[in-house]
């Protein structure tokens, strides 16, 4: 990038980077919590570096996305998630069970402080995820120079639990999925969602697709794709 004159550059780091010391609403000047996961390890580890080449590289502008959940598909039905073996997300695991590629879900834990026991996260479609992308291009072609790395919550401001999602899936497509409470999983936080205000201020952008949207274009996707893209 430095030979070629590249110097924008947006990195897709997560929400995972604030750990489980620092309390829901999340915004970007909370500290980097603890990882839990080499999966937040790697996310905390690449915005140090990045943050070490801005302090030597005065022409670079970077900027880092903390993604929350991103769910859904895009609308036409010819894009979505397609997870190898057996889903680690919470709604490819609903559709396929609704598709009858798998049995039941395994809820993991209704004991958490909740409304109702199990865990929330702050989902945002996948969609307003790409033009948040969109958006944080357009303010960095803006900015003439950049001092430190600008970090932004891309989220809905909101926390939903996994029992909600499930009736909002039957709900948008009348199918019942079956599902059981198993254990709770090491290192699952009861609740976190996004303070997305910075990003609205500064780049003009907030999640504007509803709940029931991100239900109705995953079932869009997997009811036409039953086996993904093979």
């Amino acid at each position: 990038m430095i030979k070629h004159g590249v110097n924008n550059f947006i990195f897709s780091s997560s929400a995972t980077v604030y750990g489980e010391q620092n309390l829901a609403p999340y915004t970007e000047k909370m500290q980097f919590g603890k990882a839990t996961s080499p999966y937040s390890s790697t996310k905390i580890m690449v915005e140090l570096i990045i943050k070490d080449i801005m302090a030597t590289h005065k022409n670079f502008k970077k900027v880092t996305l903390r993604y929350f959940n991103p769910i859904g598909a895009h609308e036409s039905g010819l894009i979505g998630e397609d997870p190898n073996g057996k889903p680690n997300n919470l709604l490819p695991f609903i559709a396929q069970v609704a598709a009858g590629k798998r049995e039941e879900l395994e809820v993991f834990g209704d004991n958490y402080p909740t409304h109702d026991g199990t865990c929330e996260r702050d989902y945002v479609h996948v969609m307003d995820l790409a033009e948040g992308h969109v958006a944080a291009l357009g303010w960095l072609n803006k900015q003439s120079k950049l001092s430190k790395v600008e970090s932004f919550n891309l989220g809905t401001g909101a926390g939903t639990s996994v029992l909600s999602i499930i009736k909002a899936f039957e709900s948008a497509t009348g199918i019942t999925v079956p599902f059981k409470i198993t254990s709770a999983r090491i290192g699952d936080l009861a609740a976190f969602w996004a303070d997305a205000s910075k990003a609205k201020h500064f780049l003009g952008w907030q999640a504007k697709r509803t709940l029931l949207q991100m239900m109705t274009d995953t079932w869009r996707w997997q009811s036409k794709n039953l086996d993904g893209y093979t």
